[in-house]
């Protein structure tokens, strides 16, 4: 995907929902609490940083590519323009590696594929491969990038173009000036993921051209021939595909066919569309036409997805890594981060995918936030169980946390929670469910959406069930809520005012009980 448009410093405008001032519920600590360490308390008054989210050093970001693991470690790349607050939109993107041991803490390694060091100019999305059995010739364990670039703006130029390392993918030359992969003719031919077919004893990729999902093979990484192609109208140009295979808790095994997509226009998500099916090699045939949907807020595009390694290096089949970017083209300039700490980029946490299985049998995709930040709790309030019958504010202010518990009640029109509330309940964000549907709101704070048109994010929900579950992550500037362990999630933006740090529950229609309501701290 291309990096950049036309920046824009961000003003916060007119806020929208009002809200009543509400009574108040006391939070009691766990014995043993543990509070936030000061640094961090003095860098919440003065910074929109996230806490215990990934966000760039400087300047701009915005693709994930796939991590790779080598040595016992994560190697995270992602779109980079160090030039983003000086040159604007015409200076472009580089590759920037962050590494981890447990996609929780990242290490910054600056730039690893640089920009404008060939005719060809910036490096676009891609992926990265280990060449273990050196099929390419550059060295066994030697780290391959294939990469989108546009040499000619006004032509049909995208190609996919190749960089290397042999010093475990810390930095990368270019192979030449000359694609591997040249462009047909197209205008969109793009963000090429490569896989390894290990039965077939080759490299597959999956490239995205307009509405399409071309699949290509090579036995050198160097060459490749076209093979197929999977096709999607409707859910406008596609990027950043995806292609991999996960297994169920009982065994069975599906390919996953997946892209980012723009189904705005068409009432449906602008995140990350996604096809459970069979994959000879050549052809993906879908388990149905329509895609599901990974994540129904507005603001988690450009995602990937990776392999879980145990300490070993040892492969999960039943779990798949995800990280996306936290923005939206439709706004991707409009952050007080800009302004307050001089950067615009953050990423949503990173995510455990896995397959599961509906009461009609149909194939889905679950997501939970990665395990290891169970490591970086730092205080913990534990509520208890609390009714609830109309609005509740808590005693409890913060602006970076984890909020999860279970909703039930025996008749109700909706119930959730307000995030980030200020003190006179004027300014807030909701979360929760109201009788069909559940749903994330972020009209009453401040946030990137101008138009007005993307402030709450809707899917499905059966109000028969009579309970819902809750996990709600908030940091800075964003929200990320998981429905029901995950079954579907909405994550977004959001410019709450430092000061609003307040937390409140509701209910509409009835009373419930929020059970086992715990809220989470983290300090990294």
């Amino acid at each position: 995907m291309r990096g950049l448009t036309r920046r824009k410093l961000f003003r916060a405008g007119a806020l929208g929902a009002v809200g009543a001032a509400l009574p108040s519920a006391t939070a009691r600590a766990v014995p043993g609490e543990r509070g936030t360490a000061p640094v961090n308390r003095a860098r919440e008054a003065a910074s929109y940083r996230a806490e215990y989210h990934f966000t760039v050093p400087d300047q701009w970001k915005n693709d994930p590519q796939r991590p790779v693991w080598i040595d016992g470690e994560y190697l995270y790349y992602y779109l980079y323009n160090a030039d983003y607050l000086t040159g604007g939109t015409t200076s472009g993107t580089a590759w920037r590696l962050a590494t981890s041991t447990d996609l929780v803490r990242f290490h910054d390694q600056g730039v690893a594929v640089p920009k404008d060091t060939t005719p060809n100019g910036d490096v676009w999305s891609g992926c990265a491969v280990v060449d273990t059995d050196d099929t390419a010739g550059f060295g066994a364990g030697a780290v391959v990038v294939l990469a989108t670039m546009e040499p000619d703006e006004t032509a049909h130029s995208q190609a996919q173009y190749l960089h290397y390392s042999t010093d475990g993918g810390r930095t990368f030359q270019p192979h030449g000036t000359d694609p591997v992969l040249p462009n047909p003719g197209v205008k969109d031919f793009r963000d090429p993921k490569v896989i390894r077919d290990e039965e077939r004893g080759r490299w597959v990729m999956a490239l995205t051209e307009n509405t399409k999902v071309g699949i290509y093979h090579s036995d050198d990484l160097k060459q490749w021939r076209y093979a197929g192609g999977f096709v999607k109208e409707g859910i406008g140009v596609l990027e950043c595909p995806d292609l991999f295979t996960l297994r169920t808790s009982d065994g069975d095994t599906r390919w996953v066919l997946a892209v980012s997509a723009n189904g705005k226009e068409a009432g449906l998500p602008n995140t990350y569309a996604y096809w459970t099916g069979d994959f000879d090699g050549t052809t993906f045939t879908p388990d149905a036409d329509e895609p599901q949907w990974l994540d129904h807020g507005f603001d988690w595009y450009g995602a990937v997805t990776w392999e879980k390694r145990g300490a070993d290096g040892s492969v999960d089949p039943g779990v798949r890594y995800a990280i996306a970017w936290m923005n939206n083209w439709d706004y991707p300039d409009t952050t007080p981060t800009i302004d307050a700490d001089g950067f615009n980029g953050t990423d949503s946490v990173v995510r455990e995918v896995t397959l599961h299985r509906d009461g009609s049998g149909a194939y889905f995709l679950a997501s939970r936030r990665v395990a290891a930040l169970d490591r970086y709790v730092s205080r913990t309030v534990d509520l208890g169980d609390l009714a609830v019958d109309g609005p509740l504010v808590l005693e409890y202010t913060g602006t970076a946390y984890e909020l999860t518990t279970e909703i039930t009640w025996d008749e109700l029109a909706g119930a959730g929670v307000q995030l980030r509330r200020s003190a006179d309940g004027s300014r807030h964000i909701d979360a929760g469910v109201h009788e069909d549907y559940a749903f994330v709101n972020r009209r009453g704070s401040a946030n990137p959406d101008t138009s007005g048109r993307w402030q709450e994010s809707r899917s499905p929900f059966d109000p028969a069930a009579g309970k819902v579950r809750l996990r709600v992550l908030v940091d800075r500037t964003t929200v990320e809520v998981f429905f029901d362990d995950g079954r579907h999630t909405h994550s977004m933006e959001a410019f709450p005012y430092l000061v609003d740090t307040g937390l409140a529950l509701f209910t509409t229609g009835g009373p419930a009980v929020f059970r086992s309501t715990v809220i989470r701290e983290f300090t990294l």
